[in-house]
């Protein structure tokens, strides 16, 4: 049963949908908008630009190089071609190139093509300059989409058509976008969309080419963009989609590791559904029972060896993707990969003029919890069912600012956690701005979480505070930034891993810009000072931090920071100098190379004592002609003590994808962990070596991002000093879904 709390944000979120519009930040634009023309005949989304409605469509030139170059003439020309229906937004490019044969094109899954050469539709259907819809591809026509708000973007998966193809001029690009994907203004009449098209255009650089110029004095990206008009009678129409999947999963386990038979752990057949309603052109209502929650993407792995707090990772679930950005806020206080078995869940997210709503409740079968500290992190999870709430309300403020409410609210048996605070950023010039956020909780774990974890009993309080002085223009920044997160503050939707602490920052760095087939075309030099501390007054940190970043042809950036201060572990205060890099080459469309690295003193924080770390992460993904692609990533860590070597630490991981359409791919994972300490420089009883390999085949069938097949196989194996890699368990699995759209 829904919480009390849920149905209150429920009926809340209601409330909103109430509220008129606000006005149209058009009326402040100088902006003279380009009309979009309606056209009566359907596209056949090929590539091929010989369809009769092209010839009555939009033309508009791509004129400026805005990056690296600032405002110069580009290389190579581009038009975009709009035009729509009363169900989809249509769209086109033809990108000319003085030599096809160098276009970077390979045939991807969704999302996976930002390597290669590509053209993009930036909209802002609400015309508030606040957040747009992007819609890329590739010369191939192999799609990507997001979200991009100042709340920070994501991913997005939403269903359209796209195709393209390379000719002897260059390429062309076909889009056809239903406007039961996109969320617009509620408007019988003509409406008014910010509009940006960009090609990006990689070769000794990577170009970037719009269709305005950029005053890079004024931080306000849309505030700048070109405008459409049109669009009268366009429709989502019924905007019902429906996903039916079928999930099925065999996994066997030693019964008795390592020499025991394999035996079935888990046997698995479950279907579930999940459906969206369009309410009105711009808000979206999401239910799901049942759902299938399988990470199909395994997640990277990290290491997670003298660290300490706990890590994080990235939610790939669509279920969660959908609105993503309406719950963003500076500190993060809704993260949901929190929510790890959910049984059935309901989403209501969109924007009605001014006002941007979230709201999510979900029942999970697990309770994850997260117990921060100032000096380190600890987890559990809690073998009962919760309900688990968010809402989010922002409130436009003239061109640029906002004003949020967030409340969030998880309950089980004996256990609560609710979160409740208002966060705004106020820009009060195009280079300055002020970003806050404040957030009070109240939480009550079981007796026995409370004494086997050391937290406080009953119900506790807890106060979390941020502030943000933001200065930007082309060629100068500064900041100043104030953090404090009480002892008791829990925000157990969130990921925030350390509390009992305040920080205070300011920073200013500068850039050079060049032009663009200079050897180098963008410098930046900055530093900053860092001062942390507990609530009992106790210093935590002390830095003096500086960095330089260059960028230069083939596409090379090389970063350099170091930092010079002290940080308290344990009450021992021990310096902190160290030096960190990351250098990066893309001498072709075919080879990409990264290498990060890290030297300098560390801290043995297990043993509480000095050491020495040294980390290196090569990073390579090479193409091998349209439809296979390698990645091969390692990460090498080493500590040393006064006593000798610590431990040294390898993750390998080879992922190869090979694409036989835009629609059907092969993929293979491994994944090898090998840690080895020395135990007889350990302060305590640790074993010396352990590994693990994990190992996954997926097949893959994918018409869109909800109708899919995928069937796959994997598997882990570990072992220690004294048993080698020996499989553990294995697992088959396989997942079908449909998307029924009305």
């Amino acid at each position: 049963m829904p919480s009390q709390a849920a149905l209150l944000t429920a009926g809340f979120a209601a409330w909103i949908m109430a509220i008129p519009p606000a006005l149209n930040a058009q009326q402040d634009s100088a902006k003279v908008p380009h009309r979009v023309p309606k056209v009566f005949s359907q596209v056949r989304v090929d590539g091929v630009l010989d369809e009769d409605l092209w010839q009555q469509a939009l033309v508009m030139e791509l004129d400026y190089e805005v990056r690296p170059g600032e405002n110069i003439p580009p290389p190579v020309r581009t038009e975009v071609l709009l035009a729509y229906t009363d169900s989809h937004l249509l769209a086109a490019f033809r990108a000319y190139d003085p030599d096809p044969s160098a276009i970077r094109a390979t045939i991807t899954d969704r999302d996976a093509m930002y390597g290669d050469d590509w053209v993009a539709l930036v909209l802002d259907t609400f015309n508030d300059e606040r957040r747009t819809f992007d819609f890329f591809c590739n010369p191939l026509g192999v799609q990507g989409d997001e979200i991009e708000s100042p709340q920070g973007g994501g991913a997005w998966d939403a269903i359209w058509d796209s195709d393209g193809r390379i000719t002897p001029e260059g390429y062309e690009v076909e889009m056809a976008i239903p406007f039961s994907s996109m969320r617009f203004q509620r408007s019988e009449g003509d409406q008014i969309w910010g509009f940006d098209a960009v090609r990006s255009y990689p070769r000794a650089v990577r170009h970037h080419i719009g269709l305005f110029p950029r005053d890079r004095n004024n931080n306000c990206y849309m505030c700048q963009s070109e405008k459409l008009i049109g669009f009268a009678g366009a429709t989502p129409g019924r905007n019902v989609e429906l996903d039916p999947t079928v999930y099925g999963v065999v996994t066997q386990e030693r019964d008795g590791f390592p020499s025991g038979q394999f035996a079935v752990r888990d046997k698995d057949f479950e279907p579930g559904i999940t459906a969206r309603w369009g309410l009105t052109p711009s808000l979206t209502l999401n239910a799901t029972a049942n759902p299938d929650f399988s990470n199909i993407e395994a997640d990277v792995a990290q290491l997670d060896i003298n660290t300490q707090f706990a890590l994080y990772y990235p939610e790939r679930r669509p279920f969660f993707l959908e609105g993503a950005s309406f719950f963003n806020t500076r500190f993060r206080a809704v993260h949901t990969r929190q929510l790890a078995d959910p049984i059935w869940g309901t989403k209501l997210t969109g924007k009605e003029g001014g006002n941007a709503i979230g709201f999510f409740t979900v029942h999970d079968e697990i309770t994850n919890l997260l117990f921060p500290g100032s000096q380190g992190s600890s987890v559990t999870s809690l073998a009962q069912k919760n309900v688990g709430s968010v809402l989010r309300y922002r409130r436009d403020i003239g061109r640029a600012s906002n004003i949020g409410v967030l409340v969030t609210d998880r309950e089980a048996n004996d256990y609560a956690n609710r979160v409740a605070g208002v966060d705004g950023i106020w820009k009060f010039s195009a280079k300055d701005q002020v970003r806050f956020q404040a957030l009070g909780s109240w939480t009550r774990y079981p007796d026995s979480v409370s004494s086997d974890f050391g937290q406080p009993g009953g119900g506790f309080l807890g106060g979390a505070y941020r502030f943000d002085y933001l200065h930007n223009t082309r060629s100068h920044d500064w900041y100043l930034e104030y953090r404090q997160v009480d002892r008791d503050f829990r925000a157990d939707l969130g990921f925030m891993p350390q509390a009992d602490y305040r920080v205070a920052e300011v920073g200013w760095g500068h850039t050079w810009n060049n032009d663009p087939d200079n050897w180098w075309n963008m410098l930046n030099f900055g530093s900053s000072v860092r001062q942390m501390w507990d609530l009992d007054g106790t210093t935590l940190q002390r830095a003096y931090s500086f960095w330089f970043n260059y960028a230069g042809l083939t596409q090379t950036f090389f970063n350099l920071g170091g930092t010079y201060g002290e940080q308290t572990h344990n009450g021992v205060v021990f310096t902190n100098r160290n030096v960190g890099f990351d250098f990066g080459i893309r001498p072709s469309g075919s080879l990409f190379f990264v290498l990060d690295g890290f030297l300098g003193e560390r801290i043995d924080y297990a043993n509480t004592r000095a050491g020495r770390g040294l980390r290196l992460e090569p990073y390579a993904e090479l193409k091998l002609g349209r439809h296979l692609v390698l990645n091969l990533s390692h990460a090498f860590e080493r500590l040393s003590v006064d006593e000798g070597r610590l431990y040294t630490a390898n993750i390998s991981q080879l992922r190869a994808v090979y694409c036989f359409s835009k629609r059907i791919f092969m993929r293979t994972i491994l994944q090898y962990v090998h840690y080895d300490r020395n135990a007889d420089v350990y302060t305590f009883e640790i074993d010396p070596v352990s590994k693990s390999l994990f190992s996954q085949l997926l097949f893959s069938y994918k018409i869109n991002p909800q109708t899919v097949l995928f069937v796959g196989y994997s598997d882990n194996h570990t072992g220690d000093h004294e048993i080698g890699l020996t499989q553990r368990d294995r697992t088959v699995f396989v997942k079908i879904g449909y998307a029924w759209v009305l």
